[in-house]
Formats: C-alpha cells, sequence, structure tokens
C-alpha cells in the first residue's frame, strides 16, 4: 500500500468504487428481472385499491388528488391529501385476504408524505399427519410498511419515492409431519417515480422503477432471493368536454418477451384437416408481445358523484384464460361513490372461470368531522 497517497486521491478513489458498486448493481437489477415465481414478497405487485382494479391493475397517472394512488405512484402524493385516510380491502381467492391502511400528512418546506401498513393473509390450512388424522391448524402472511413522498418541483414536474420495510413469515409441515417449522424474512425496497403535468391538466404521464430493494434476512441462512423489481411508464388524458379519463400502461420495460410456454401444457395449435402445425408470422408475435405490456382503462363520472370504470388486461387475459371457454377473462369493472365526506369503491376482475376478486375501498377527509371555528 503506498503511504504517500493524499486524503483527495483517497476521496477519489473511494468514490470511483461506490459509483462502480451502485453501476453494478443496478445492472445486476435490469439484467436479471424476470417474471413468474422468479422472486420473493410478490405480494407487493398485488393490486389493492379498488379504483386501480377497475382500470385494469398496476398503477394510474390520474392527478386528482386520490391518495390511493400515492402507493403505486409516489410522484402523485400531493399537499390536497393532507389528513386525508384510505382503507382498502380484497376478497381473494381460497380464503386469501389482503388490505392496506394509508394516511397522508404534508408538509409545506419538505413535501407531502404518505404512510401506508398493507398485508396478505394467506388463509388457514390443516395440519395434518401422514394417516390423513388432522392435528391442527396454521397459516402464513406477509406485511410491509411504506413511507411515501410526494413533491411538485415545478407546475409541470412531480417526484416521488416509496420506502418499504417488509417482513414475510410462512409456517409449513416438514417432510415427516410431525411437527410445524417457520420461515421469515426481512426486507427492504424503494420506489421511485416522476411525473409530467400537462399546463392545462388535461395530460400526465408518469414513469416508475419499483421495487428497487433485497432480503435483509432471507428464509434460509445463506439463501437470499431478489425482489420483483420493474419499470412502468403510464399516461393518462381527460377530455376537455366529456367527464372521460382514459387510461393506458405499459408494464415490464425491463423485459420484452413475456410470453411463457409451459411444457407440460403446450399451446401449440393444429390445423384439424391437415394436422400441420399453426405458426403465428412475425407481425402477430410482435403485436402479441406487445399487447402482454398494455393495460388500459376509462372512467366516466355522471353528476359529480358516480364514477363508472372498465378496464382491459390483455397480458392477463392471455395468461389465465380457458381455451374453451374464453369468458371475461382479462376484463375489469367497478364504480365509485361520493357520500358528503365519504368516497366508496367497489371493483371486480375477472381473473380466471374459477372466480374474480372483490375490491373495496373507502376514502375520508378526516379534517372534515373537526368542529369549525
Amino acid at each position: 500500500m503506498d503511504l504517500n497517497i493524499t486524503k483527495a486521491e483517497l476521496v477519489k478513489r473511494y468514490r470511483r468504487k461506490i459509483f462502480l458498486s451502485l453501476f453494478l448493481i443496478l445492472s445486476t437489477l435490469a439484467t436479471h428481472a424476470q417474471i413468474g415465481g422468479k422472486h420473493t414478497y410478490e405480494f407487493l405487485n398485488l393490486t389493492t385499491e379498488a379504483r386501480v382494479a377497475a382500470l385494469g391493475g398496476d398503477f394510474l397517472t390520474f392527478d386528482d388528488n386520490d391518495i390511493n394512488l400515492g402507493l403505486t405512484n409516489p410522484s402523485l402524493i400531493t399537499p390536497e391529501m393532507q389528513n386525508y385516510l384510505g382503507l382498502n380491502f380484497v376478497n381473494y381467492f381460497a380464503g386469501i385476504n389482503y388490505g392496506n391502511a394509508m394516511y397522508s400528512m404534508d408538509f409545506e418546506k419538505i413535501g407531502s408524505f404518505m404512510g401506508t401498513l398493507q398485508f396478505i393473509h394467506y388463509g388457514k390450512f390443516d395440519w395434518a399427519n401422514d394417516a390423513g388424522a388432522v392435528l391442527g391448524e396454521f397459516s402464513s402472511s406477509e406485511y410491509a410498511m411504506t413511507i411515501g413522498w410526494g413533491r411538485r418541483l415545478t407546475p409541470l414536474f412531480a417526484i416521488g419515492a416509496n420506502y418499504k420495510l417488509i417482513y414475510s413469515h410462512f409456517q409449513t409441515q416438514d417432510n415427516t409431519f410431525s411437527y410445524l417449522q417457520s420461515a421469515t424474512s426481512f426486507g427492504m425496497a424503494v420506489d421511485v417515480a416522476g411525473s409530467y403535468l400537462s399546463e392545462n391538466g388535461l395530460f400526465v404521464a408518469s414513469l416508475i422503477a419499483k421495487n428497487i430493494g433485497f432480503q435483509l434476512s432471507g428464509y434460509y441462512a445463506g439463501h437470499s432471493e431478489p425482489l420483483p423489481f420493474e419499470m412502468q411508464i403510464g399516461v393518462s388524458t381527460r377530455l376537455k368536454h366529456l367527464p372521460l379519463k382514459l387510461s393506458f400502461l405499459y408494464n415490464h420495460l425491463e423485459k420484452w418477451d413475456l410470453t411463457y410456454e409451459d411444457p407440460a401444457n403446450p399451446s401449440t395449435e393444429y390445423d384439424p384437416i391437415t394436422g400441420e402445425t399453426k405458426t403465428q408470422s412475425d407481425i402477430e408475435k410482435f403485436a402479441d408481445n406487445f399487447m402482454r405490456h398494455i393495460v388500459m382503462g376509462g372512467e366516466l363520472t355522471i353528476a359529480k358523484i358516480v364514477d363508472v370504470r372498465l378496464g382491459y388486461n390483455y397480458g392477463r387475459r392471455q395468461e389465465m384464460k380457458v381455451e374453451s371457454k374464453i369468458s371475461t377473462v382479462g376484463f375489469s369493472w367497478g364504480f365509485g361513490l361520493r357520500i358528503k365526506n365519504f368516497s366508496f369503491s367497489y371493483s371486480r376482475a375477472a381473473y380466471h372461470l374459477a372466480g374474480s376478486p372483490n375490491y373495496f375501498t373507502v376514502t375520508t377527509n378526516l379534517s372534515g368531522f373537526s368542529r369549525k371555528n
């Protein structure tokens, strides 16, 4: 080691190392960002808010001071959300329930903040021995505490970020069925977002990178799993002479090919007459893959108190449909109602013929309950 290195040179070298380390971390996130059961804490990507679910899922770019949009798009956390409370609950499949509670406060000099407690409970499972005798029950659950921050830099640009602390707890039977064993994990993640808002208020565009993070402790010693990192872009427009908002999202910017071929259930189609294999043209393959990234929806406001919503998720439809009976898989719908100091939302999203989750949202401004002087 050269003892004659100056302090300035030492600092310069450390800066280079830190920059290189950050570059390698971000490169790893981008190159290893895959979908389909390769990540932990996947519950972070579940749509919780009824309004978001009704318009296809994922996130929205509506700039109308809705606290429920801040969790998925922190750049839309605004001062107007001061003292708002949002409660969301989802009746999912097979006894699984999840939801969150969120509250927002504004600090004029540093920005607007929103705190969210998120949970998912996987229901109860029978604990049985190898003879089939039920010995009891066990369950599993996961939680996340999120602190969101948003700030309007200029009338046209806003930024935001979410900081998440994650706790996961699973109980399982051991291989001999004689006892229960537990696996727990802690993690942290960050979402960053930026939005452009047109001067006339009719157009909004947002770019989001979410779930940038890692496990602080894995389920098993010496073993860690990646988080479900994703980059998304979305735009929305509000018609000037009609109370209609339209939303268009493009998901998984970090990965182009979202198709999946199940070896146990190949999708290869054959001509019923000639027996020849049907193949897609390059244009058909491109269009199919492109549409798997797209989520679209629309919201129509009636008499300023009722919202009617409809959404379509092409990727969900392709992944979850049953060829013999496609039905409405991929479509979602819902409505919102504003009564005095409360807003209520309900939606239903068709995932599969097996059923559709129900989404419930209640929002209120707590300042409306304070006694006026």
